[in-house]
């Protein structure tokens, strides 16, 4: 929060702060890409012309502006505003803290307390803030970019409303870039395909967005302007917003399985592509391959392991870039294949009798009697060897007396190359019907 009292800042100064920073919004009604939020029917704005802010989760990307908003909350609530981070903050830095809003407190005076990374924190940690938030001495705004509903405790989730924040679209990266050549007085020397180019590099990151527009304008000689391969030149593409361990790994791969699974090769391959080009282990994605084929292909084709197995320990053979294409080849080939989850159900559904039967004796027909006190207990006893039986089949019942007969699975019908040729019409068909001419 600005104070008036403040000492100015010499102009030359102020100019050599990141325009990130020059161009922070002043009011939520200058804030971009969040309209959902402060737009004029948005929650944020309801409660700011109520008078009565709550405890909040904001959960979204990195660059949406998470911290200006929460800094915009408190300036227009007339609140006192506080700011950790949980990557450098501790026990005894949130006590401090807690202290403070007391006092403050005690004066008349509220204080919204944003909390970055608060994921960071440990369970014992995030408990802390529940008695100060119940009694009114902090307005909580913690800002995440993990699923609240995976990396904050229950209570405190109970306690704080939870508020999405969405990535930049074009329009409202756009919309920052003109911005950005107000407050320079100069335009960005790019010609129409570089600007759409950048905007696609910040990939939904206002700050990103920013920051690229600022090294184009380091870079830039007099009268010159760039084109795409002058743009790639000069600034290094950012790497998307991905992590391995954490959310964008998750939802991706989440994508790619049930794109598979639904019999889109397109967005499949496209999936594998995201994650090939976020850096996600090749040898990873060949296992989850695996994993897809007895899964969601199972015995409706059962070349479809074979493929997936070759293709991983092709990768392995050939390494990258080569390999990548061998997974692409098999994630085609799932894709489109005839599908079949009989043997996974049928699976669960044999371990949950198995695990709730107990040790159950086969019946003793099938078992060996090696000795003559087992022949004598009747073990072997009116067994019949299918081989020696019409059709090779006996219909002998294997499953213990006390259990009964049970059905866990139901074989796929067969045709396959029916059911291939069917899928494949199929897309042809959506194809044209999208248009797109491939």
């Amino acid at each position: 929060m600005s104070d008036l009292f403040a000492p100015q800042v010499p102009q030359e100064v102020e100019a050599r702060r990141p325009l990130a920073d020059r161009l922070r919004p002043k009011t939520l009604a200058e804030v971009t890409g969040q309209e959902h939020l402060t737009g004029e029917d948005g929650v944020l704005a309801r409660m700011i012309d109520s008078g009565s802010l709550g405890s909040m989760i904001f959960w979204g990307p990195p660059g949406t502006g998470k911290t200006t908003i929460a800094r915009l909350l408190s300036g227009q609530a007339g609140l006192a505003f506080e700011q950790i981070s949980a990557i450098f903050s501790g026990v005894a830095d949130l006590k401090k803290v807690f202290e403070t809003a007391r006092l403050r407190r005690m004066e008349g005076r509220q204080t919204l307390l944003f909390v970055d990374e608060i994921h960071r924190f440990n369970r014992a940690q995030q408990d802390s803030f529940l008695p100060v938030m119940e009694d009114g001495t902090v307005i909580l705004v913690g800002a995440t970019t993990e699923n609240p509903s995976f990396e904050l405790n229950a209570a405190l989730l109970s306690r704080a409303r939870v508020l999405t924040f969405k990535p930049h679209d074009e329009q409202s990266l756009g919309t920052l870039l003109k911005r950005a050549e107000e407050t320079e007085h100069r335009p960005l020397p790019l010609d129409e395909d570089a600007r759409a180019a950048l905007i696609r590099m910040a990939d939904g990151d206002g700050r990103a967005a920013l920051t690229l527009a600022e090294e184009v304008w380091r870079a830039a000689r007099k009268d010159e302007v760039f084109d795409t391969d002058g743009l790639a030149r000069i600034v290094q593409r950012r790497a998307p917003v991905y992590d391995k361990g954490q959310d964008g790994h998750y939802n991706l791969i989440s994508a790619l399985h049930k794109s598979v699974r639904g019999s889109d090769p397109d967005a499949a391959l496209y999936y594998l592509c995201r994650m090939f080009d976020a850096g996600e282990d090749p040898l990873y994605l060949g296992r989850r391959l695996v994993r897809m084929a007895v899964e969601d292909i199972g015995l409706a084709d059962p070349q479809a392991l074979v493929i997936c197995n070759a293709a991983k320990d092709a990768y392995d053979y050939l390494g990258s870039p080569e390999g990548e294409l061998a997974l692409a080849q098999a994630c085609v080939y799932l894709a489109t294949a005839p599908k079949s989850n009989g043997v996974y159900v049928a699976y669960k559904a044999a371990m949950r009798a198995a695990k709730e039967n107990g040790s159950l004796l086969p019946p003793k027909h099938i078992l060996n009697a090696p000795t003559k006190l087992m022949k004598a207990e009747g073990y072997n006893e009116g067994y019949r060897y299918d081989h020696d039986e019409p059709d090779a089949f006996s219909g002998q019942d294997y499953f213990p007396e006390k259990m009964g007969r049970k059905t866990f699975y139901d074989p796929p019908e067969r045709g396959f190359e029916r059911e291939i040729r069917k899928r494949l019409d199929w897309w042809s068909k959506l194809r044209r019907e999208r248009g797109s001419g491939s």
